[in-house]
């Protein structure tokens, strides 16, 4: 069985310059110049050529383990974590988590190397279509990309639920919160809690989403947008908001096992997790380090229930009742002062379900009705046989008989 040597260019070109000086086409001096080697490493290489043939010209250690490399007990143990705890999980995020929780610390590319060496893994890479890269806002708070995310994020655990998502588009800084569904109610609380924490941000970039956008009139959310002066800018392909649909992806990556490993089955537990630890871990590792202006408004003096809120008109009829839902409401006589009938009235409901009826910007007290009011009836009142008006005699009206 013939042996098989493979050899690098380097080693091919040794054999090449040895050969010309037996041939005593090159000197020693000059087989050194071009090697960039030393005359005695060329008297050493010439005598082991002499001696072994072209297999003495390959590196002795070709082949071997490098005195540098991890020992076959370590590639063992870490393959065996990741096939029997970790088989989902990217190198990156597993390389994390060997550093984090079985203080193994191993480059991400040397055990992507050794996951792909044993099949766990595969190089392929997805074709996507081209795009022109959109550049990054330059300050924060200049626009938020806003998305909800439905996705099973207990893998079975508990109900399918939505990841409502806000990214910075400057610094990629993320705040979270999971939600039944992506509905009006949920988004606006979410929102509210952003800006209570961060202030309230130039632009918000969203989908078309019915909770966002309406051709024939203007949702609760675009309300509340125009009232904290928010410019809505609306994305005609999930493309166009790449930033936050890919950090989507992510999230429904590494959330998904990080609340699998610690066994979060439920909204509520989530959210804990998300306000106490995901959030700032996420944002340290991912949003940009460097120094950003921060343009944010803060809030201050704002009502924010008055804005992130239900809200709707109503006419007032002759009676200073109106209707909501197929309910009468009778506002009632306080200190403010009451509109008119035919004048309209705004109903507020806050997020905590209570109802508030504003005429301008003073409240009204009101209370609910159980059914529709009695009409009053009209009393006509006729004078007496006797009354003194009878008598009265005015033109050619004859009141007396």
């Amino acid at each position: 069985m013939e042996k098989k040597l493979t050899m690098s260019v380097k080693e091919i070109k040794r054999i090449k310059v040895i050969e010309k000086i037996k041939e005593r086409e090159l000197t020693v001096i000059e087989a050194s110049l071009a090697l960039n080697i030393s005359e005695r490493q060329i008297y050493r290489i010439k005598k082991r050529y002499q001696d072994e043939g072209a297999s003495g010209l390959i590196h002795r250690l070709r082949g071997q383990s490098s005195n540098r490399g991890y020992s076959t007990e370590i590639k063992k143990e870490v393959i065996e974590l990741y096939r029997n705890h970790y088989w989902d999980f990217g190198p990156t995020l597993f390389t994390e988590k060997l550093e984090e929780l079985h203080k193994i610390k191993i480059d991400h590319e040397t055990i992507r190397r050794w996951l792909r060496k044993h099949g766990e893994i595969t190089s392929s890479r997805r074709s996507r279509r081209h795009r022109k890269k959109r550049d990054r806002k330059s300050s924060i708070g200049e626009m938020l990309q806003f998305d909800g995310s439905p996705h099973d994020w207990f893998e079975g655990r508990g109900d399918v639920c939505s990841l409502l998502h806000a990214v910075d588009d400057a610094s990629g800084r993320v705040f979270l919160r999971f939600a039944k569904s992506e509905n009006t109610e949920e988004v606006l609380y979410t929102l509210r809690e952003y800006v209570e924490l961060h202030g309230i941000p130039h632009s918000i970039y969203t989908d078309r989403y019915s909770v966002y956008y309406a051709k024939d009139k203007k949702t609760d959310f675009q309300k509340a947008m125009k009232k904290l002066s928010i410019r809505c800018i609306y994305a005609n392909s999930p493309q166009a908001k790449g930033r936050v649909e890919r950090g989507n992806r992510t999230l429904q990556d590494r959330l998904v096992k990080e609340m699998r490993l610690r066994g979060i089955s439920d909204i509520s537990t989530a959210n804990k997790f998300l306000r106490e630890q995901f959030i700032a871990q996420y944002n340290k590792k991912f949003a940009r380090k460097e120094a950003i202006p921060d343009i944010h408004i803060q809030v201050n003096g704002i009502n924010l229930d008055n804005i992130f809120c239900y809200e709707t008109e109503r006419q007032v009829r002759n009676d200073y009742t109106i209707t909501l839902n197929g309910k009468y409401i009778q506002l009632e006589k306080s200190k403010v002062t009451l509109p008119m009938p035919k004048q309209y009235v705004t109903l507020r409901k806050y997020l905590d379900g209570s109802l508030h009826i504003f005429h301008g910007e003073e409240e009204l007290n009101f209370r609910l009705l159980q059914g529709k009011p009695k009409k009053k009836v009209k009393v006509t009142w006729h004078p007496s046989e006797e009354h003194p008006w009878r008598k009265i005699k005015i033109g050619k009206a004859k009141y007396d008989k």
